[in-house]
């Protein structure tokens, strides 16, 4: 087996019969049969039938359908444990797959020994090209990103570059290079680095999983991790996290906290308290600034 792909679900069956359709094509045009691509799709108690689409409209996909939802990292491992591809495919539902992507992934890892794991360039549902690499969360970086600081100064100005660096809004996401950590939106990896690093942490709920295991990747086993926009995929951005706003905004904000618990912290125990109250303070007065925004 060549190829695994792996998608998680929740509620976007739309998004995800097309998600599906555009891997079959791709497939088909790379020439890869059954015996060589597999796909999982793990759907998290969808109440939109998707589950049932899949099994009714795509029966050469292999289905899990979970009685609860999971979360995203649970999900995951859940296939990632079942699959045998030397290169596996994390793909969000809200994706469809452009001609060429998959046999230019494989490709690059194949000719980059060090790559551990390659992303390819997202774009908007129109087309646009979405920036979708960050660098590793620091303390300043997530601090200017989280209180507006990197919105508030152009690229280009005095401080502008260090406010901006955790988004790299200054890189148009054009080149090929090696990142910290691509959108887990769309990431292929080398099956021995799953070996060697492990699967996702289970911890996580939803957001900072792939940020987390990127950097267990980089930083403790040495693999380099690669953009390149020569494979394309769009995503249509935050299909299901928009669905439940207000817990995805309090799950990413644990999210961080869990990664600086487990990265950054440390024998600094007297921080745990200060550093939780701090994001989860952080976390509401951006879900009073979501509100406030609808409501205008």
């Amino acid at each position: 087996m060549l190829l695994s792909i792996i998608t998680v679900s929740w509620n976007t069956r739309q998004l995800l019969h097309d998600c599906i359709a555009s891997v079959r094509a791709e497939l088909d045009r790379a020439g890869l049969g059954p015996d060589q691509a597999e796909m999982f799709v793990v759907d998290n108690n969808s109440a939109d039938g998707s589950a049932e689409m899949v099994a009714r409209d795509f029966a050469w996909v292999k289905l899990h359908a979970n009685k609860e939802n999971l979360g995203f990292a649970k999900g995951n491992n859940q296939a990632i444990r079942e699959s045998s591809g030397d290169f596996v495919l994390l793909l969000n539902p809200d994706t469809e797959v452009k001609p060429g992507a998959f046999l230019t992934l494989i490709d690059f890892l194949k000719s980059h020994p060090k790559a551990g794991v390659v992303a390819p360039q997202l774009l908007n549902s129109d087309g646009s090209i979405q920036r979708s690499c960050r660098a590793f969360p620091t303390f300043f970086g997530m601090l200017a990103e989280l209180v507006g600081l990197s919105k508030m100064f152009p690229a280009g100005s005095k401080f502008g570059q260090r406010f901006r660096a955790y988004k790299m809004l200054d890189w148009q996401h054009d080149d090929e290079r090696q990142v910290d950590q691509p959108e887990g939106a769309a990431l292929m990896i080398r099956r021995e680095v799953l070996d060697k690093a492990g699967l996702l942490d289970e911890g996580y709920f939803m957001l900072f999983e792939e940020v987390d295991w990127c950097f267990t990747v980089k930083r403790n086993y040495d693999y380099e991790i690669w953009f390149t926009p020569r494979a394309q995929i769009v995503h249509h951005y935050g299909q299901s996290i928009k669905q439940v706003k207000v817990k995805m905004i309090i799950s990413s904000h644990r999210g961080l906290y869990r990664f600086w618990h487990k990265h950054y912290r440390g024998n600094r125990q007297w921080l745990d308290g200060f550093a939780y109250a701090s994001l989860m303070a952080l976390a509401y007065i951006r879900i009073a600034a979501y509100k406030l925004k609808g409501a205008s």
